[in-house]
């Protein structure tokens, strides 16, 4: 039988080949000479902090005193001293970071989630020199999306850099090394004297594709509540002629937000099959598929759903090798055991690939794979690509960026997923 090493190469060849194949192609996200780092000087810090439970259920109760709100959770079977304890540690740990800042002479502002979506963003973000989210990975996100040039409406690039402000129960792989966190005073220090790495990061495009150069109305997936566009609106661009024969459509409208992990697609009702139709790098084929929605990500996303999604377990391992062929054991020696879990933690590790990586890589959920589905029959359920192109024909679907803004996505719908190296989002690294 084969040892657990052997085993191992032998499971992951496949995998590893096509991974060789697919660096043949690759090139750097963004070329430091066409875009270079800005001429940094630390002055202004913009602290953009967590919004805790605490401060949503505020929000939820606004006509609830302290008390009030107090006695209502309780009653409902909230652990309150929980709660509470959640809210402080947080607000402890952004005060640190202000004092940070202010100790180094930076001046300070502090906005949290709710007030940093306001249409005041734009202004702000044109004030700072440094943008931090302070808390997990959902508030450096929410940062990114705003700090995005289109959305802005201007080519600055503001740099970005988070603190977690709980590691004990936030991975928060966006975020400095956990370290920091006790050591707020030496990571602000290093950013303040340039000592540190600058680090660009691979963000989706989302072009709507139609007649008319409309898009609908966003919903903003945390507050739940429909809202507007907070910028000036990107303006509609026609499409070359073939490209207009190609997609069948006359207009595309860039959307201001770009996402830095990852753009998904699919019915709202899980329960649901997503029927979707795909083109993959401008090719000439159309791929139909239904699944349980497809999931496209960044190198910054490749850790995070897009690694959930295509991960496999230990017992998968285990079910695979048992119905593997392997040679009778010579000698009467016993058959040597193999290393389920080393196998399965190598498989998921090469799952992740780099933050800079120009590719983006579309996984298709649980897709079906019975008589005529998918179509052409050798459509891969996960690929790197340059492009991609989605058609709807899904009943009540949504097209959402970073789990955070919502398009809906309905029969018809077209969309074109692609990178820019001008999107990369700049931000700050340290050991």
């Amino acid at each position: 039988m084969f040892k657990s090493k052997t085993l191992t190469r032998q499971l992951t060849k496949e995998f590893r080949l096509w991974r060789k194949f697919s660096s043949h192609n690759r090139e750097s996200s963004v070329n430091p000479a066409k875009y270079p780092p800005p001429q940094f000087k630390l002055q202004r810090a913009l602290i953009i902090t967590k919004f805790s439970r605490y401060e949503f259920e505020q929000m939820r109760y606004p006509q609830l005193n302290r008390e009030q709100l107090e006695r209502k959770l309780r009653d409902r079977g909230t652990d309150y001293e929980m709660l509470m304890y959640l809210h402080n540690l947080h607000k402890d740990f952004e005060r640190n970071v202000v004092q940070s800042f202010l100790d180094v002479g930076c001046e300070v502002k502090v906005a949290n989630r709710v007030e940093f979506r306001s249409s005041l963003s734009k202004e702000i973000m044109k004030w700072a020199d440094l943008i931090v989210p302070v808390g997990g990975d959902g508030t450096f996100l929410l940062a990114a999306g705003r700090a995005s040039p289109l959305f802005a409406q201007s080519q600055q690039k503001t740099p970005i850099v988070g603190f977690n402000s709980d590691p004990q129960r936030s991975e928060g792989r966006l975020m400095l090394p956990k370290h920091y966190t006790e050591n707020t005073a030496d990571a602000v220090a290093k950013i303040k004297s340039g000592d540190f790495q600058w680090m660009y990061r691979t963000r989706i495009r989302t072009s709507i594709l139609g007649s008319n150069g409309k898009i609908p109305e966003s919903t903003d997936l945390y507050r739940h509540t429909v809202t507007k566009m907070e910028q000036e609106k990107t303006e509609p661009e026609y499409l070359s002629k073939a490209w207009s024969l190609r997609y069948k459509a006359k207009m595309k409208r860039v959307l201001p937000y770009l996402a830095l992990n990852e753009v998904f697609i699919g019915e709202q009702l899980s329960a649901r099959v997503s029927h979707l139709q795909l083109v993959i790098n401008h090719e000439n084929v159309d791929n139909k598929t239904k699944c349980s929605g497809l999931c496209v990500s960044t190198g910054t996303g490749s850790t995070s759903w897009h690694t959930s999604i295509n991960r496999i377990t230990n017992q998968q391992v285990e079910d695979l090798v048992g119905i593997l062929p392997f040679p009778e054991p010579k000698g009467g020696k016993p058959m040597p055991a193999f290393d389920a879990e080393e196998i399965a933690n190598q498989y998921n590790q090469n799952l992740r690939f780099a933050p800079d990586d120009p590719r983006i890589c579309y996984s298709i959920r649980e897709q079906i794979c019975v008589g005529v589905w998918p179509s052409p029959r050798n459509f891969k359920a996960r690929r790197f690509v340059n492009s991609l192109f989605v058609k709807s024909r899904c009943i009540d679907a949504n097209l959402v960026i970073d789990g955070s803004i919502s398009y809906p996505f309905n029969d018809g719908a077209k969309a074109l997923l692609e990178v820019h190296p001008e999107d990369a989002l700049l931000t700050i690294s340290l050991d």
